[in-house]
């Protein structure tokens, strides 16, 4: 089984400036990624696609491949994921043959753990390469969410649910933006990491499921870490 992991990291972030390469305890936030991808010892080669050579360099030295500098048009904050990907994947590919599969791991999501990875290959291997995608409990639940319609709230579940208690509504979950595994002709066709027929890796320690896109989000992050130091 030929896996390939992909790190994006593109150098702007306007509601985090530098965060890729921001210190969290003690190492560059991309760095947390980069080694449990390596220790996970899942995939043929960890690549990060980046424009910014800053981030390139700090990803070489913890043990990344940088094959090159994103192209201009994939680092605009319009540039989607899946193309950032298709972009290193096809490279990859026309340099060393076809892989089985692709996995997107953010850099915003530190805490993953190298289990969890071997978990999700462990699925796609297991059940016909079928995309997996991480996730892990809502935290609020669907049918307390609305819309507004004028001047009124619409429940997007409707109002039925509204009557039962909490614990007897279904589990609801959601993707937490750790984990994205999926065949490369299913992304190549579908443009898309999930769809019908994904499987899901429940994630079920919320500390490993947080993921850093603001300030509050990073001084959330340190007093979990600090938590954890005390445990």
């Amino acid at each position: 089984m030929k896996i390939l992991a992909i790190i994006p990291a593109r150098g702007g972030s306007k509601r985090l400036p530098g965060k890729n390469i921001k210190h969290l305890d003690g190492r560059p936030l991309i760095a947390w990624t980069i080694e449990v991808a390596l220790q996970s010892q899942m995939f043929v080669e960890t690549i990060v696609s980046t424009d910014d050579p800053a981030i390139a360099e700090v990803a070489q030295r913890f043990g990344a491949a940088v094959p090159g500098l994103r192209p201009a048009h994939l680092a605009t904050d319009t540039a989607g994921s899946v193309d950032v990907v298709l972009q290193v994947l096809d490279d990859y590919e026309a340099v060393h043959g076809d892989v089985n599969g692709v996995m997107l791991l953010q850099p915003t999501s530190p805490f993953r753990t190298s289990e969890s990875i071997r978990q999700a290959v462990a699925l796609f291997e297991a059940n016909g390469r079928r995309a997996v995608v991480s996730v892990c409990t809502a935290a609020s639940h669907p049918a307390w969410s609305f819309s507004l319609e004028g001047d009124t709230l619409a429940p997007f579940l409707g109002w039925e649910p509204l009557t039962r208690r909490s614990q007897d509504l279904q589990p609801a979950y959601t993707l937490n933006g750790s984990i994205y595994l999926v065949a490369p002709q299913v992304l190549r066709q579908e443009k898309r990491f999930v769809g019908p027929g994904v499987q899901p890796l429940v994630i079920a320690e919320a500390f490993e499921s947080l993921d850093i896109d603001t300030p509050e989000d990073w001084e959330m992050a340190l007093f979990a870490l600090g938590q954890r130091a005390r445990q």
